[in-house]
């Protein structure tokens, strides 16, 4: 079993449901995302570091390289000259930690939730559930999450910061 690296491309605007589907197959996947203010209030407000792209860590032996090509919202792993493109270790990890710096960095100063971080309800009708923090809403306390239901379905939720906390 060798586990590597490897880019998987989306179709245009399916980042999100491309990366459930990854989630739900199991995959280790590497899909960072940044907050940002859009000059249009209802765009999204999350978008992917590397539009288009996320890293997923596979054993291709085992999982084949057309399961990519025909998964919902894929477009395939990045190839050259028929070979999907393994990305060495230390890279990953390289790049993997400087994210995580970057984000750590620009977390919310009020809670320190940032989008895309893992979250348990702690009180409240919806407690014991996980759920993924979106956005922090106006007032002092207020949150929305995205709150993680069977089969990797998710709803929008807006809670208190007291009832949740972050998941390590």
């Amino acid at each position: 079993m060798t586990l590597q690296w490897y880019v998987l491309k989306s179709k245009p605007n399916k980042e999100d449901a491309l990366y459930k589907q990854v989630m739900l197959r199991e995959f280790g996947v590497f899909y960072p995302r940044q907050a940002y203010t859009p000059v249009n209030p209802r765009a999204r407000k999350i978008r992917p570091y590397f539009t288009g792209y996320m890293f997923v860590h596979i054993d291709l032996q085992e999982t084949g390289h057309s399961l990519f090509q025909w998964m919902p919202y894929s477009a395939g792993l990045v190839s050259f000259d028929g070979e999907p493109a393994a990305i060495p270790s230390n890279i990953m990890q390289n790049l993997i930690r400087e994210i995580e710096s970057i984000t750590r960095n620009t977390a919310d100063s009020h809670n320190g939730f940032m989008p895309g971080n893992l979250l348990q309800v702690t009180r409240g009708p919806f407690a014991g559930y996980e759920a993924v923090f979106d956005t922090r809403l106006s007032g002092s306390d207020r949150i929305r999450i995205l709150l993680n239901l069977a089969k990797g379905n998710q709803v929008s939720v807006e809670l208190s910061t007291l009832q949740v906390e972050k998941i390590n």
